[in-house]
């Protein structure tokens, strides 16, 4: 069949399980597993056995586990000690990790830079891991940030401004590479009871993800990478 957008029939296509609006609904992918996209656009429907298919915008779709759009903002272009408590939370009791990866080549050497703050206490990690890509090293931070946490009861917040970092471990992207290291994160995420990770927009004034990004990029320029 050939649908508005001009594709056809989709039988042969490969889905996945997401969320629109309040509806469970399948997506269809790429051959990575992640919402293939036409005009910013991606094709859904509600039962794969049913002929009936529609082209919706892409962030109105959302992987099973993941909150609603406006449970993810972030704080905007601010420092987290000024973001006011979520509801139910106390004061200052939110602990905020930022995080960034830095590759020199894809793969090169590569370094990861982590903030932490809770409570007007911060602390800063800038770790050269190696040769690896860039891929490995946002996740690699997000597992380094999530490591240096002791009470794992507190509200946690991770903020990632790599995609891929988040569509593997929030939208149910399903990857080909890097299982191992993914596996680990999420068995790490899932021992926190009240984690969020968050998605930043990398290099626009968000103030912990610039610095994350800094303590990443000094940690190859300290091991001799470019």
């Amino acid at each position: 069949m050939t649908d508005a957008m001009g594709s056809t029939d989709s039988a042969d296509k490969n889905w996945i399980r997401m969320r629109f609006k309040k509806n469970k609904v399948w997506v269809e992918t790429d051959a990575d597993g992640r919402p293939l996209q036409k005009d910013g656009r991606v094709r859904i429907k509600y039962q794969l056995d049913q002929p009936h298919e529609y082209w919706v915008k892409r962030q109105s779709v959302r992987g099973m586990d993941e909150p609603p759009p406006e449970a993810l903002k972030p704080p905007a272009l601010r420092s987290p000690e000024r973001t006011a408590p979520e509801a139910g939370e106390a004061e200052g009791s939110t602990v905020h990790i930022y995080t960034d990866g830095a590759s020199s080549g894809n793969p090169g050497p590569s370094g990861v830079g982590v903030v932490l703050t809770c409570a007007g206490k911060r602390k800063e990690i800038s770790e050269y891991i190696g040769v690896a890509t860039n891929n490995i090293a946002e996740l690699t931070a997000i597992q380094r940030g999530l490591a240096a946490v002791r009470n794992k009861c507190l509200p946690i917040r991770v903020y990632t401004d790599s995609s891929y970092a988040y569509g593997v471990l929030v939208l149910n992207w399903k990857p080909k590479k890097n299982l191992d290291l993914i596996a680990a994160i999420r068995r790490s995420m899932s021992a926190f009871p009240r984690l969020t990770l968050v998605k930043v927009p990398g290099h626009k004034g968000v103030v912990e993800n610039e610095r994350a990004d800094e303590l990443a990029t000094s940690a190859v320029r300290r091991a001799g990478g470019s």
